[in-house]
């Protein structure tokens, strides 16, 4: 009884710690890796309040991060177009941001429009694997040739978003994007689109 108090009480804080605070360090990390120049259009699926919409725009002074959501409460609590747009306002950055509401697996944009795609634990709350695998196709759509995916995603997701376009790097994010441990650990696909 008590280790399993014990275990609970840990993972608790591993979680906390990843929703507080080491998720948005890896993503600031990640950003900085993808190595951009400032001037990219940015698109964030399932952007949620903007934490990574935000880290984005910061990077894009003379770019554009838009983010795209359905806006429900049930995958994230206080999720509205507002709410972004007031964090980006108080984070400097409101400039450089659009959101939109619209659906992952039927984006709203032409192909090739988008030098990044980017996504962070949202892709894998649309029910059906159809339908995940069309949001990872939708993506792919609107990147431009050259242009970057990055998804973060629990790893058994992730593994299948990367077998299914038959690319991409796989990298573990480690104990800074734990969901109480290792078993619910976050994974990154990162991928170049091919000319």
């Amino acid at each position: 009884m008590a280790t399993a108090g014990a275990v609970l009480l840990a993972g608790t804080g591993v979680y906390l710690h990843t929703t507080l605070h080491g998720k948005l360090r890896i993503w600031q990390r990640e950003l900085d890796r993808a190595g951009l120049s400032g001037d990219e259009r940015l698109l964030d699926l399932g952007c949620g309040r903007g934490a990574v919409l935000i880290e984005a725009a910061r990077r894009l002074p003379r770019g554009q991060a838009v983010g795209v959501d359905l806006w429900s409460g049930e995958d994230q609590s206080g999720n509205r177009p507002e709410a972004t747009l007031a964090n980006a306002a108080a984070a400097g950055v409101a400039d450089r941001v659009e959101v939109r509401t619209a659906d992952m697996t039927e984006l709203p944009f032409a192909d090739d429009s988008f030098d990044v795609v980017t996504s962070a634990l949202a892709i894998h709350n649309i029910p059906t694997s159809a339908s995940r695998y069309r949001a990872v196709d939708e993506a792919m759509r609107v990147l431009r040739p050259g242009g970057q995916l990055i998804i973060a995603d629990f790893w058994p997701m992730a593994r299948k978003y990367a077998a299914h376009i038959g690319q991409g790097t796989l990298r573990g994010l480690g104990p800074g994007y734990w969901y109480s441990g290792p078993w619910l650990g976050v994974t990154l696909l990162h991928t170049v689109k091919k000319g």
